[in-house]
């Protein structure tokens, strides 16, 4: 196996694994660890898609983390309003 191979195996491994656990309703879409695994995944997946040249999957993963990492620190943290 290459680089590029064993990267991008880790990054799919961890987005299903929060797929799962999302779809099995372990973890919610707005759970912390469930944004993380979709950040550092897609983030693999990427990376592995630029060691093989594949520049479209690239801006696909990218658009993911640029997602998730909004979804992370746009969050409203629960019991709060935001009519105040």
């Amino acid at each position: 196996m290459t680089q590029s191979d064993i990267l991008g195996s880790i990054g799919v491994t961890l987005l299903l694994v929060g797929f799962l656990l999302n779809i099995r309703k372990i973890v919610s879409s707005e759970n912390r660890w469930y944004i993380v695994l979709n950040i550092i995944g897609a983030a693999l997946c990427g990376y592995s898609a630029f060691l093989i040249n594949f520049y479209p999957f690239v801006v696909l993963e990218a658009v993911w983390v640029i997602a998730a990492f909004l979804s992370l620190f746009s969050r409203v943290p629960r019991g709060t309003s935001d009519s105040q």
